[in-house]
C-alpha cells in the first residue's frame, strides 16, 4: 500500500504573513482571508509578525503537570482504523519530554514524506502517550494579541450571555505531543472554527478536506465504520476514527496537507474535516472561535446523540443578536438549511450550553427538537449512496 500523501485538493492550504498592523484585529483579520478564499480548503497557515512572542520568558521555567496523559491504542488495516484512548499516570512536562525522547518513542530518521509513511504504516504499534486536552494557557496574561485566551470573537456570547464556560472551547487547552501521536478525522465542537498555535517543539502534520466535501467524507465512513453509525449518527464526533489519505485517494475525496512549525498558527474553518499527527515532542495551544458566518453552520451541526457530555450551545441568542430577521423563521423550524448543502439531522433546539466539563441546562428557545432538515436543500443522496456501495463493493473484491 502507498502510504505517502499525494494531495488531491483543488484548494491549497493558503499561508498568510500579517503585518504587525494587521495582527491587531483578529476578527477582521480572518474576515480578511476569508475574503481571500482562505476557508475554501478549510485550514489556514498563518505566520506571525517578527517581534511578536507570545511569552516572552521562553519554555525552559514550565511546571505543569499533565494530569491525565493518554496512551493511543490503534487497532485496524488497509487504512481503515479505530483509536481508543486509555488514561495514564500522571506525570510533569519535565518528565513527558523526557519519555518522548527515549529511544522507545523518539521519532524514526528520515524527511518529511517517509516520517508521514512510516506514520500510517506503524500506527498500530507502540502506542504512543498523548498529553491532550490540558486545561490552561501558556501565553504571558498581557498579551493583548492573538492571545489564545482571549480573541476577542462572537463567541464571546456564551460567557457574556450564560456566564459558562466550555473547557477548550471558549477557554484555552494545551497539547503535549511525541512522536506518532495523532487527531482523528473530525469538525470542531458545533462546527466552529479553531486556532491552533505551536508554541515550540516538532512540527505538526495536518490533513483537511474542504467544507464543500464533508458530505462526501462522512458518506465514505459511514459506509466503512456501519456499526459506529448505528451506535451514534455523529460517531465522528468521538474523534475515533482514523481514515489514510490512501482511501482518500481512492475513493476521490480531495484533502490537502500542510506542515506546522514552532511558532505558526493553523486557523480551521466551520464544518473542515481535518486530522494530524505530531512528528516529535512538542508543546501546542487551541481554542474554539466564531465569526457570524459560522452562525449557520452552529444552527444546522449533526449532533452526538450517544454522550450526554458533548458540547452544545443553544443558536437561539446567536439568531436574535446577529440574524434578527431571520429569528421567527428560525423558531418556527424554517430556517435550517445547511450552508454546505444535503440534508442533516437537526440537534434539538431545546439545548444547552456545555459540554466536556459537564453539561448545563440554560437555554430554551421553545422548540421540540424534533424537525429534520426537509428544505430545498436536498442534495439527491440516494444517487451518491448508490454510487458508494459500488465502490464499496469494488473495494472489498480488490
Amino acid at each position: 500500500m502507498d502510504y505517502s500523501s499525494k494531495p488531491t485538493c483543488q484548494f491549497k492550504i493558503p499561508v498568510f504573513h500579517p503585518t504587525m498592523s494587521e495582527f491587531r484585529n483578529f476578527p477582521k483579520y480572518i474576515d480578511y482571508i476569508e475574503s481571500q478564499g482562505a476557508h475554501m480548503a478549510g485550514l489556514a497557515k498563518i505566520i506571525p509578525p517578527k517581534g511578536w512572542v507570545p511569552r516572552r520568558g521562553g519554555y525552559e521555567d514550565i511546571n505543569i503537570t499533565i494530569s491525565s496523559p493518554i496512551q493511543q491504542v490503534v487497532t485496524g488495516n488497509k487504512g481503515l482504523f479505530q483509536q481508543f484512548n486509555i488514561q495514564t499516570k500522571p506525570m510533569t512536562v519535565k518528565e513527558f519530554a523526557k519519555l518522548a525522547k527515549s529511544s522507545k518513542y523518539s521519532p524514526p530518521k528520515g524527511d518529511v514524506e517517509e516520517l508521514e509513511r512510516k506514520f500510517w504504516k506503524n500506527l498500530t504499534f507502540n502506542a504512543p502517550i498523548y498529553g491532550a486536552d490540558l486545561s490552561g494557557s501558556i501565553y504571558d496574561e498581557d498579551q493583548p494579541l492573538w492571545n489564545i485566551n482571549n480573541l476577542g470573537t462572537i463567541l464571546d456570547l456564551v460567557g457574556s450571555k450564560y456566564n459558562t464556560k466550555i473547557e477548550g472551547v471558549n477557554t484555552a487547552y494545551l497539547y503535549f505531543g511525541m512522536w506518532k501521536t495523532s487527531f482523528c478525522w473530525h469538525t470542531e465542537d458545533m462546527d466552529l472554527y479553531s486556532i491552533n498555535y505551536l508554541h515550540y517543539g516538532e512540527p505538526k502534520f495536518w490533513y483537511t478536506i474542504p467544507p464543500q466535501d464533508g458530505r462526501r467524507f462522512e458518506r465514505l465512513a459511514e459506509g466503512f465504520f456501519p456499526n459506529e453509525l448505528k451506535k451514534c449518527p455523529a460517531f465522528l464526533r468521538h474523534k475515533m476514527t482514523q481514515i489514510s489519505p490512501h482511501v482518500l485517494r481512492r475513493y476521490s475525496i480531495p484533502y490537502d496537507t500542510v506542515l506546522q512549525r514552532a511558532g505558526e498558527f493553523m486557523i480551521t474553518f466551520p464544518y473542515a474535516y481535518h486530522a494530524g499527527f505530531n512528528m516529535g515532542y512538542n508543546c501546542a495551544e487551541s481554542t474554539n472561535f466564531a465569526s457570524r458566518r459560522w452562525i449557520d453552520y452552529g444552527k444546522n451541526c449533526l449532533q452526538c446523540t450517544c454522550n450526554d457530555d458533548m458540547v452544545r450551545i443553544d443558536m437561539d441568542e446567536f439568531v436574535k443578536t446577529y440574524q434578527p430577521e431571520r429569528y421567527e423563521a428560525w423558531k418556527r423550524g424554517e430556517d435550517r438549511c445547511h450552508p454546505e448543502g444535503g440534508v442533516k439531522k437537526i440537534p434539538s433546539s431545546k439545548s444547552v450550553v456545555g459540554g466536556k466539563s459537564g453539561a448545563n441546562n440554560i437555554g430554551d428557545d421553545g422548540n421540540d427538537g424534533q424537525a429534520t432538515n426537509q428544505m430545498s436543500c436536498t442534495f439527491g443522496w440516494e444517487f451518491l449512496k448508490f454510487q458508494f456501495n459500488k465502490s464499496l463493493q469494488y473495494y472489498a473484491s480488490a
